[in-house]
């Protein structure tokens, strides 16, 4: 049995209340986790409280309560991971807003990757807003976002995960990338 094999079939063996699953699963996901937390946290503060590791165990804590999930694959499991580190960083940043409260925005540009800026913060909050905003216009467009942007799945993964062609993929992903853009500009991010 392959990796990939291994980390679908101890997703559903927890799926179905097998508590031991979990904590055979981890060793086996815990590498990637590690690459998508630190795809996050490129974009942070220099001086951000959290490290690849803490948000990465910060996650692992909210996924522990998603026991009840039906897992259908190790695909879903780093989408549904990747949201959870998205919010972890989200209320980081409220939190710290709030703590500062000032500073100036900047541009926030969504291509396959966010440039660093100045008031990071302050991106994170309004690209927050933006995706509610989203959310409420098309749900699959959200999530096709989140797990493009933010959890770094492929085309095909994306389309596996959602149950949907690649092409509409393609397609979502070029609409949601230029609502995005429009809606972030209308928000006055500069």
């Amino acid at each position: 049995m392959n990796t990939k094999e291994t980390a679908t079939q101890l997703l559903i063996n927890w799926g179905n209340g097998n508590p031991g699953a979990l904590d055979r699963l981890i060793p086996i996901v815990y590498d990637e986790l590690q690459h998508i937390a630190h795809r996050f946290l490129v974009y942070e503060r220099k001086d951000h409280t959290l490290s690849t590791t803490e948000l990465v165990h910060e996650a692992y804590l909210k996924l522990v309560d998603q026991r009840h999930t039906n897992w259908r694959n190790r695909t879903q499991f780093f989408a549904i991971a990747a949201q959870s580190m998205r919010r972890i960083l989200i209320n980081y940043a409220r939190q710290y807003k709030a703590q500062k409260r000032g500073g100036g925005r900047i541009l926030i540009t969504l291509h396959e990757e966010l440039i660093p800026g100045y008031n990071k913060e302050e991106n994170l909050l309004a690209l927050d807003e933006s995706l509610k905003r989203l959310e409420q216009l098309d749900k699959r467009m959200l999530q096709i976002v989140e797990y493009r942007f933010f959890a770094g799945l492929s085309i095909e993964e994306t389309a596996g995960v959602l149950g949907i062609s690649p092409a509409t993929v393609k397609r979502d992903w070029r609409t949601a990338k230029a609502w995005l853009l429009q809606d972030l500009q209308t928000q006055d991010v500069h």
